[in-house]
């Protein structure tokens, strides 16, 4: 008999690592003093968010043959992700990323992930292709489309899942991951006709679509081919169209921030939990930002996803 296919609420694929965060906050890099060692890649912290928020899901991934990968399949565990295709790569290490805090709105970052990250070793052949249509969301990255092997693996994933139940591109542009935007857009415009929705900030729909106002982004991007377009605006809030005519345009949740890094995966998180709830466009907008505020107002990404609870606590607190 042959096996059964898993089924996930939601499968991502892309980046892991591990985060060395400073445990001072306001002092350069080169003066810290004791770090705090975490969970991290956007497709990881993404489906350890939704997790958190009762979701049951898995990552795609790679990490290195050494104690950073073990650490890393150990968190993904006791975070209650799924681990069956995380697995090793003898030739390269597990990626670690560095960041400076300075709130409200600075966090400059430092990958090390040369000469190449194990996450950009996932061979087509490789892949769960029916597990990945089967899941009720799939979850992919711009990252993965910036090197082969993986980028051939993620349009093969897109492909076969044939835009089955909801398909999100996360934007995810990282300039120090591509020779420049050019070599990246083919391969983003591909990418965006197999996704349902597409989210990221205005800098990341630029790199997609060439323009930077929020409602012709939305528009380039349903004109690429997605369902549900996803505009984060920072400050100004977030924005969200839907091939149907329907829109949401909601503020920020105000908090005191502490760390900025994580809060999108927090909201995406939250949006694929608000997407398999059937909620209406605003509520699901509000619900991801915020999470995506609570995370803000915390030191690390991983382990501060929220939970349901408190997602509604301070949506109660937030609403007038």
């Amino acid at each position: 008999m042959a096996e059964s296919v898993p089924r996930f609420d939601l499968i991502t694929m892309g980046r892991i690592g591990v985060d060395l965060y400073p445990l001072q906050t306001g002092v350069p890099l080169a003066e810290v003093e004791t770090f705090g060692k975490f969970l991290g890649g956007s497709a990881s912290n993404v489906a350890v968010a939704a997790a958190r928020l009762g979701r049951a899901t898995a990552v795609v991934t790679r990490t290195g043959d050494d104690p950073f990968g073990a650490y890393l399949h150990g968190a993904l565990k006791e975070f209650g992700v799924d681990d069956r295709w995380v697995a090793p790569v003898a030739a390269y290490p597990t990626p670690v990323t560095f960041c400076e805090i300075f709130p409200p709105d600075d966090f400059p970052l430092y990958f090390y992930r040369r000469p190449k990250a194990p996450d950009l070793e996932i061979h087509p052949e490789e892949l769960d292709l029916d597990a990945i249509r089967a899941a009720s969301i799939f979850w992919m990255t711009g990252t993965g489309l910036s090197e082969e092997p993986s980028r051939t693996a993620t349009l093969a994933a897109l492909a076969h899942r044939a835009k089955s139940g909801t398909t999100v591109f996360d934007l995810d542009w990282r300039p120090m991951f591509w020779a420049d935007p050019d070599q990246a857009r083919p391969y983003y415009a591909e990418a965006l006709r197999h996704a349902t929705v597409a989210v990221g900030n205005l800098d990341e729909c630029e790199i997609a679509t060439g323009v930077r106002e929020p409602r012709a982004c939305a528009e380039a991007l349903l004109a690429a081919g997605v369902e549900l377009a996803v505009v984060k605006q920072g400050p100004a809030g977030v924005l969200a169209v839907h091939r149907d005519g329907r829109s949401a345009e909601v503020p920020p949740v105000p908090v005191e921030v502490v760390n900025g890094l994580g809060a999108g995966d927090a909201f995406g998180g939250s949006l694929c939990h608000g997407l398999l709830s059937g909620w209406e466009l605003e509520r699901i907008m509000r619900y991801a930002n915020a999470a995506g505020a609570l995370v803000a107002s915390r030191l690390a990404c991983s382990s501060a996803m929220p939970t349901e609870a408190e997602v509604d606590d301070l949506l109660a607190r937030a609403t007038p």
